[in-house]
């Protein structure tokens, strides 16, 4: 590494520490020249190869900047869209690749923003999948009901409901609708 202040060639580390939540390693270091202490930040360099070949460093912020326009409107705090770029990054590291094609970044969207939200997946899906038709949209809606994205380890859905005290609400809410029908008064012409 070189000084920056006397662009001497050799320098030393003086401390080392994790930082960025064990993503980089942040590092003390001194020049045996002019003697001058400076900071240096090493992290591992994970790409990502867009559909035209150009080749860009994974960024938090532009899938979370993707997720925040498909969540435009919609009750998402800022925490959870950390999250979530961070479970992304989290898969697509687990890749074990350097270079990752942009449409597994997008897949890796696509998993969590389901369980985050239905109509920001949906509004992501439409682009990511370039939807075309009504029916495109209707397929995956269709696909959203029949499939919810179910935990299968611990029986919740998506949303993150108790996939059986769902049907259970379901179930009160009919006999509701069953009583209500049945105590309304029926008027009788005389």
């Amino acid at each position: 590494m070189h000084c920056p202040f006397c662009k001497h060639e050799d320098t030393r580390v003086v401390d080392s520490r994790v930082a960025d939540e064990g993503q980089a390693i942040r590092r003390r270091r001194s020049c045996p020249e002019c003697g001058r202490r400076f900071t240096t930040v090493e992290s591992a360099v994970l790409a990502v190869v867009k559909r035209n070949g150009v080749s860009e460093p994974f960024s938090r912020e532009k899938v979370m900047r993707g997720v925040r326009r498909a969540c435009q409107g919609r009750d998402v705090d800022e925490d959870r869209l950390q999250k979530l770029a961070a479970q992304v990054e989290d898969t697509v590291r687990g890749s074990g690749s350097a270079e990752v094609p942009s449409n597994e970044v997008g897949l890796a969207i696509l998993g969590p923003l389901r369980e985050l939200d239905e109509v920001a997946y949906l509004r992501f899906a439409s682009v990511y999948r370039s939807f075309e038709s009504v029916d495109d949209f209707q397929r995956e809606i269709d696909d959203l009901r029949t499939r919810p994205a179910q935990d299968a380890t611990d029986g919740r859905t998506s949303t993150g409901v108790d996939a059986s005290a769902a049907d259970k609400a379901e179930s009160v809410d009919a006999e509701r609708a069953d009583a209500a029908a049945d105590s309304e008064e029926v008027s009788v012409p005389r």
